[in-house]
């Protein structure tokens, strides 16, 4: 009789207070902000069950006057259920693809950015801050001396770890900023005990493989996709041609690779002609420039969200058919993706992975081709894209997607 009252009692306080439900179907009315909600809702110790693969990867939370007024003020659509209520969507999540997965503490957040000021943007440094998610920021340095032990997920700005200055050679060696940047790298490899700039950048890649192999969690975009694993390959054999370091390339690369080290490539070849602006054949960037814009799209799969949480979270979304956009790395050929990486999102009839994810050690890794996904060309120089103009956007989705992955619970993150 005692234990009947006690389920009284808590049914009828379900019903007085009540849950959150933040839909992130189309019904939603700024995807973007809400992730950042839920962000806070953790930052609070507010319990957030992520539901996976239902209304395209809501969250349910108690009710919170905080809460509910975060989401009035950021213009984030929500609902309030009561005890039935959420015993039938649980029911629901229960009896389909369907899981609900607790997000037990926000992740601490890095970005490994340059100091200085680069005259492009960074689609996720611009989600982060258009969310309201607290971030720090790193350079060589500081990864250098050990520092990513403090934080729980890493973004690799769009940085070029072959030491190659993002190929702009050809293009732009004239041009103040990447003398400046030039500059930069030289005395600071100098400062911190490296002969070259490309030393430097492979032992970088080095402790991020250390941070991944301890449990960190690391996301990159872009040319940080390829020419990390580029840099791993090489480890300490020189394929940096003289325009950038003042000598030659080692002969023998070739015969050198080894693509064991890398986390997501393989037998991929190098491009070290200074002039031409690709780092290896990992890329499919000219495929996408035949399509154009108006064809250029890629597909998310379909995973089972009992069986595999983790690729499910990563491809949460309102739509599994996002539109393409290019970058100096815009998607990975499939034939030199390594078979025990799991591919997140392809073009549909072609050579092409857009989005991936893999374990390493106790972490992961997670690779997203392309520099904006809201702007299909973003030229050097560009304006920032204004996200509140795209505050729907799902390809700016999966970027957040990954911010809440490291905050599920753990056992989740290792099935």
């Amino acid at each position: 009789m005692r234990s009947k009252l006690i389920i009284l009692i808590l049914i009828l306080a379900g019903i007085i207070n009540g849950s959150i439900l933040i839909p992130m179907d189309n019904t939603q009315n700024n995807h973007l902000k809400a992730y950042g909600v839920a962000f806070a809702a953790l930052q609070e110790e507010i319990s957030v069950k992520w539901l996976l693969n239902y209304r395209g990867g809501s969250w349910l939370m108690p009710d919170s006057y905080n809460i509910q007024s975060l989401c009035n003020i950021r213009g984030v659509t929500y609902e309030t259920v009561n005890a039935a209520e959420e015993v039938q969507i649980m029911s629901e999540i229960q009896n389909s693809n369907m899981d609900a997965v607790m997000l037990e503490k926000e992740p601490k957040i890095a970005v490994y950015v340059p100091p200085s000021e680069e005259p492009w943007d960074d689609a996720v440094t611009l989600a982060l801050t258009y969310a309201q998610i607290e971030y720090e920021t790193l350079w060589d340095a500081e990864v250098l001396a050990g520092k990513l032990d403090e934080y729980d997920w890493l973004h690799l700005h769009h940085e070029d770890f072959t030491g190659q200055f993002g190929k702009f050679y050809a293009s732009y060696r004239n041009a103040p900023w990447y003398q400046e940047d030039l500059q930069n790298n030289v005395d600071l490899a100098a400062r911190l005990g490296y002969k070259k700039v490309w030393q430097m950048k492979h032992a970088v890649t080095d402790k991020i493989k250390d941070f991944v192999q301890k449990g960190g969690f690391l996301f990159a975009m872009c040319a940080a996709c390829d020419s990390y694993d580029v840099a791993q390959a090489l480890g300490d054999v020189d394929a940096v041609d003289q325009v950038f370091d003042g000598d030659g390339i080692d002969p023998n690369y070739k015969s050198k690779l080894n693509y064991d080290r890398c986390l997501a490539f393989e037998n991929f070849t190098l491009i070290t002609n200074p002039y031409q602006y690709e780092f290896s054949s990992i890329d499919a960037s000219d495929y996408a420039k035949l399509r154009g814009a108006e064809q250029d799209y890629f597909q998310l799969f379909d995973f089972s969200a009992k069986y595999d949480p983790v690729p499910t979270m990563l491809t949460q979304c309102h739509t599994n058919a996002v539109n393409g956009f290019l970058g100096q790395t815009t998607s990975f050929h499939k034939r030199f993706v390594k078979k025990s990486v799991i591919i997140l999102g392809e073009v549909p009839g072609a050579d092409e992975v857009k989005y991936l994810h893999g374990n390493y050690g106790k972490g992961t890794f997670t690779f997203y081709g392309g520099h904006d996904p809201e702007d299909y060309q973003h030229r050097i120089g560009d304006p920032e894209t204004v996200l509140d103009m795209h505050k729907n956007s799902p390809g700016y989705r999966l970027i957040l997607n990954n911010i809440l992955f490291p905050a599920a619970e753990k056992k989740k993150l290792k099935t």
